[in-house]
């Protein structure tokens, strides 16, 4: 273990992020029965530059008037090269104090972004003498972004959770594809012929360098690393197989941009039953071990050690906060 400990985040259920337009109230009227770990009230890219002014009205008053009892709330600011911006931090911490859990930060370039939504944070804190601290999100959605993601990491204290915005860092990479995340299908190989000529296609994920750069970079600071949006919201098989993906890769949750994706998320980032039980097996076979005086012990015809102890207790912490959450 390094001498520098990573001191981790606040602890929060992340499996699915809900994102709901704010110029909608029908929506967000029905988010508040959501089983989504999270939501977040969205005033960028799902709302019209028309809308803006009375999304962000619409919001304040959701914030205010609905019962969000239980819900870990976000909201979605414009990003900082608009002039809606400065409105969207100071009109809702301002009218609608204490009731916002995250800001949702998005198109992060540099740590000096953060730093300047910090500061005006912690003023509008500091005047309105609220005893809750909110929290920050960043969606990692650039080239620059992703160029800065470890300086991006570790820029303010607030921050708990880096986001992959799929369909901005495909834009800002000019990448060949106008889907919103999943495969594509220009993204393979062939083999070589075989004895009777015939090759095979080998596909990849476009994807995944991103995804797990910006895990590194999480984990590496204490952050929760969530996936973003998967776009076709009638393929749910598309969506979990994205979801397994970056569940593998180190991700803690995935975007649900349609109320259908939220219970998909729920599962694919939750512990199964048999998973957990085996965590708990190989934490009380290490324990025997241990008082035995050995460093490793075999379960089930497989090698355990101190590492595995590592990997059971963040299981069984999971399920744990799942359960505790209801």
């Amino acid at each position: 273990m390094s001498f520098t400990i990573v001191e981790q985040c606040t602890p929060r259920l992340n499996r699915s992020e809900l994102a709901v337009p704010g110029s909608n109230t029908k929506f967000l009227e029905k988010a508040t029965e959501s089983k989504a770990d999270v939501i977040f009230l969205d005033l960028e890219d799902a709302v019209a530059p028309d809308d803006k002014e009375q999304a962000r009205k619409n919001i304040i008053e959701a914030l205010n008037d609905l019962d969000w009892s239980g819900k870990t709330l976000s909201v979605r600011i414009n990003g900082l090269d608009t002039h809606y911006m400065c409105r969207d931090v100071i009109d809702i911490l301002e009218q609608a104090p204490g009731k916002l859990d995250l800001i949702m930060i998005p198109k992060a370039g540099t740590a000096a972004d953060i730093y300047a939504v910090d500061m005006l944070v912690t003023q509008i804190e500091d005047a309105t003498k609220v005893e809750k601290r909110i929290g920050f999100e960043l969606i990692i959605e650039t080239a620059l972004g992703m160029m800065n993601v470890d300086e991006l990491a570790a820029s303010s204290p607030r921050l708990e959770s880096l986001h992959f915005g799929v369909a901005d860092y495909a834009a800002s990479t000019k990448a060949r594809t106008t889907v919103i995340g999943g495969p594509n299908k220009d993204y393979h190989v062939l083999t070589d012929p075989d004895g009777d000529g015939n090759r095979d296609v080998h596909w990849g994920d476009m994807w995944h360098y991103p995804v797990a750069r910006m895990v590194v970079a999480a984990r590496a600071h204490g952050l929760r690393p969530i996936d973003g949006p998967f776009g076709d919201f009638s393929d749910p098989d598309g969506f979990t197989a994205q979801g397994n993906r970056s569940a593998t890769l180190g991700c803690e949750g995935k975007w649900a941009i349609h109320p259908s994706q939220v219970e998909l998320a729920n599962d694919l980032f939750s512990p199964s039953e048999e998973d957990v039980t085996k965590a708990k097996r190989i934490i009380e076979a290490m324990e025997q071990a241990q008082k035995e005086g050995k460093g490793a012990v075999a379960l089930d015809g497989r090698l355990i050690d101190i590492a595995s102890i590592k990997q059971a207790e963040v299981m069984v912490r999971k399920a744990e906060q799942i359960k505790a959450a209801g």
